[in-house]
């Protein structure tokens, strides 16, 4: 039987949200690790293939460097300096700050603590920028079919969208067996995405805010 993340659900009823949430977290972060180099690889050119069509006619974009083990970020990057795009990544400072820097074809980018993303060098730009985005690329452990998001934890994401033009889509990147249908653990601050984008296909998902 393949794995899928539907297979690793708790039951809610007996778990508190947030209990639930890390023992999804903990499954799909060990299942990732059985991915090879190799497959990461490929399914990082793949997702920047599918993701295509989202980059005609955007100006700006909010995306994230990728750690090891998610889906990769890097082809997609390319592609949208290829483009002209200005790329806007998250920068992480003391107690959870809330920031973004601009990242440019070529420009070197620095882990700054264990287990943070790699970010940019600066100049740092406030919290309000990602409201330049015309697009927004987000990280996720899981997306259920109405939208919500299964994070790394940490709230970043949930709280920075807030700042997002209500217009502008976002997008969390996976892999196909990552995608729930069932409902996942959700609590109030939880944010919603317009779609998925896994290394076979993108689905766009209502989102009902």
């Amino acid at each position: 039987m393949s794995w899928s993340v539907s297979s690793t659900l708790p039951p809610g009823a007996d778990l508190e949200v947030e209990d639930a949430k890390n023992l999804l977290r903990e499954a799909i972060r060990s299942h990732r690790k059985d991915r090879s180099a190799r497959l990461r690889e490929k399914a990082a050119e793949q997702i920047a293939q599918i993701a295509d069509p989202l980059l005609e006619g955007v100006g700006c974009a909010a995306v994230y460097a990728s750690r090891p083990f998610e889906p990769g970020t890097g082809p997609l990057l390319a592609a949208m300096h290829a483009r002209g795009i200005r790329v806007l990544m998250p920068v992480l400072g003391a107690g959870l700050r809330r920031d973004w820097a601009e990242y440019s074809d070529g420009q070197t980018l620095e882990v700054r603590a264990p287990g943070r993303p790699p970010e940019p060098e600066g100049p740092t730009l406030g919290e309000r920028a990602i409201q330049d985005a015309d697009l927004i690329i987000a990280p996720a452990l899981s997306v259920d079919a109405q939208g919500y998001r299964l994070g790394q934890g940490g709230g970043w994401y949930d709280r920075v969208l807030e700042h997002a033009n209500p217009r502008t889509p976002i997008y969390a990147l996976l892999y196909e067996d990552e995608i729930s249908d069932k409902p996942l653990p959700r609590a109030a601050h939880d944010r919603l995405v317009n779609g998925v984008i896994t290394p076979t296909r993108m689905h766009r998902l209502p989102r009902n805010e």
